[in-house]
């Protein structure tokens, strides 16, 4: 008997258990806020009901995320059987399950993915769906590392590759990862929580010259230099009160621009946090040298610093003879689903094919 199992007592009445059952949380009334409460989100396969009535109502159900632009990126990539595909930002899984579907039989995906408490879940998900480790791979590491994880999984170039950039819905909605000013949680924001510094000690140990640089470039926010004045330096253990101190720098502005301002605050450090341009910058460097003979090549962007980047490393690829063939012009959700999926209102679709050669 373990130490944990409860013991006679000497009287020979019933031992209280060493350690006492708990319930987990109720589900509060008809729409539970707390993420924790959300249980039956979290298991979309016992509760079918529950996850339509979320989906319908034009939310993404607790812990999932949806894919976006789904037919439009099968159209731009063509994945055929056979192929070789790379999907340098698993999160959920859900592109990842579309183009496995379309690369068998014969076909190999590679999925990366920095995020070491998510990327478990999907490639458990994955399995689930019969993808096995001789059709779908995974590597834990951003796509500033696809070079090294290609050439450790023996990897060939890729006939197609996908990158949906930013945060996935599983990292936005969970409090305890504290992306979003919605929810109260640590000022974190790591995608790869072991990694690098958290976002409160990101804001404690920069000048505010150096943060309106960042406000400014990584979210174009106008009023980087005033608010920079009142962020830099300062100690910030929540999410809810970094957002406070901005609106309380924009007192007397409407609600409106002080939500959106704070949005783009968070997205600013964000960025700055995770080096996620560092990485893209590696990306769109390494993306001709790990293409095969005409391959395609998909980024999604959800805000104009990325996009920019994709856009002139593509100008630069096609007029040096890298790609015979770029996207003319930037490709948006359809309305039906920004409707449906009001997170796909930002995204931005770029591609680009490889020379034959």
């Amino acid at each position: 008997m373990s130490e944990s199992e409860s013991q006679p007592t000497p009287d020979g009445s019933s031992p209280k258990p060493a350690t006492p059952h708990r319930r987990r949380p109720r589900y509060a009334g008809k729409y539970p806020r707390q993420f924790a409460q959300k249980y039956k989100e979290h298991a979309p396969e016992q509760h079918p009901e529950t996850i339509a009535k979320v989906l319908a109502s034009g939310k993404t159900p607790a812990g999932t995320h949806r894919p976006i632009m789904v037919e439009e990126l099968l159209e731009v990539l063509a994945p055929a059987p056979g192929d070789f595909a790379v999907d340098c930002t698993l999160g959920y899984g859900g592109h990842a399950s579309t183009l496995l579907r379309k690369i068998l039989p014969g076909g190999r995906l590679l999925g990366l993915d920095a995020d070491p408490l998510e990327l478990p879940k999907t490639e458990a998900r994955l399995r689930a769906q019969g993808f096995g480790p001789e059709t779908f791979q995974v590597w834990r590491s951003n796509f500033a590392g696809l070079p090294q994880a290609l050439q450790h999984a023996d990897f060939p170039p890729a006939n197609l590759l996908l990158a949906d950039l930013g945060v996935s819905s599983m990292q936005l909605d969970d409090p305890a990862r504290g992306f979003t000013a919605r929810f109260e949680g640590p000022l974190d924001m790591r995608m790869n929580p072991g990694h690098g510094q958290p976002a409160s000690r990101f804001l404690e140990h920069i000048s505010s010259d150096n943060l309106a640089e960042v406000l400014t470039a990584n979210a174009d926010e106008p009023r980087a230099r005033l608010l920079a004045e009142q962020l830099a330096g300062k100690h910030f253990k929540t999410t809810t009160e970094l957002a406070a101190m901005v609106r309380r720098a924009l007192a007397g502005v409407d609600h409106e621009t002080q939500a959106l301002t704070v949005r783009r605050v968070f997205q600013a450090v964000r960025i700055a946090v995770n080096e996620e341009f560092s990485a893209l910058d590696a990306l769109l460097r390494h993306l001709p040298s790990v293409l095969a003979p005409g391959g395609r090549a998909a980024i999604l962007t959800f805000h104009s610093g990325e996009d920019r980047r994709v856009k002139k490393s593509f100008e630069a690829g096609l007029a040096a003879g890298l790609y015979t063939e770029i996207s003319p012009e930037v490709l948006r959700a359809s309305p039906e689903e920004r409707q449906a999926n009001p997170r796909s209102t930002s995204a931005k679709l770029r591609w680009a094919r490889r020379v034959e050669q």
